[in-house]
């Protein structure tokens, strides 16, 4: 018996394992903390009620990212499904408000996006009348032309878009400063690998990296005292 779809949409998380990722993010002791990622972004995406499909490294096929993303796209459509919310899961500010916001334009075939600060994307919502496999996977991906890129390649205008909230994804050791800048707004298991990894940095180089500013986390980084107490985790 085929199986019936009720839901027009659903979510894709394409996100690798916490190992996976440190192949291609210089996060240095951040495989735990990608894991922590993943798994609050599951649980966003659970607030949300829509059916949805995490797609890892096991999972994935083709050569290059966008051929993997790609791939993965079309296999949901192919489920029978007319929008796809696609998330990765590096961005610790992700609410599922604004899941459920792109939920709600898609209603209306607009293309989603959440931009994040470095010229990419956190977020898309797309219906599967605007896309096209092939073109999407020779996108700039994992560039900072990524954003623009996207818009010119979907061949729409403004009031066809939705762009979301901006927000800060983690690539590399730099970004954790200005995500630290915001910790009281995300899960405190996320914040405490954060710390945890320049904690570690400090110990094992005896300085802050220069993209780190001591002064800026407030954090005692003496032997023995741990950073979390500086910023209220226990």
């Amino acid at each position: 018996m085929a199986r019936v779809i009720h839901q027009k949409t659903a979510i894709l998380l394409f996100a690798n394992s916490g190992k996976e990722e440190l192949k291609h993010k210089p996060v240095e002791n951040g495989a735990g903390l990608f894991d922590e990622l993943t798994k609050y972004t599951l649980g966003e995406v659970e607030k949300t009620g829509l059916p949805f499909f995490h797609l890892t490294e096991k999972h994935q096929k083709g050569d290059s990212f966008g051929e993997r993303f790609a791939h993965a796209i079309q296999a949901i459509f192919d489920k029978g499904y007319d929008s796809i919310i696609t998330l990765g899961n590096d961005t610790p500010h992700l609410h599922f408000s604004h899941i459920q916001e792109a939920h709600a334009q898609l209603k209306s075939k607009k293309l989603v996006l959440g931009p994040s600060v470095d010229g990419g994307f956190y977020l898309m919502g797309i219906h599967r009348s605007q896309f096209h496999a092939v073109s999407f996977a020779n996108l700039p991906w994992q560039t900072s032309k990524l954003f623009k890129a996207i818009i010119d390649w979907a061949d729409i205008g403004e009031e066809e878009l939705t762009r979301l909230q901006p927000l800060i994804d983690l690539d590399q050791l730099h970004d954790v400063r200005n995500l630290l800048s915001r910790f009281r707004t995300f899960p405190k298991a996320v914040l405490r690998l954060l710390v945890q990894i320049i904690y570690r940095r400090v110990q094992k180089y005896g300085f802050v990296p220069t993209s780190i500013d001591s002064h800026f986390l407030h954090i005692p980084f003496n032997k023995g005292s741990p950073a979390l107490f500086a910023v209220g985790i226990r």
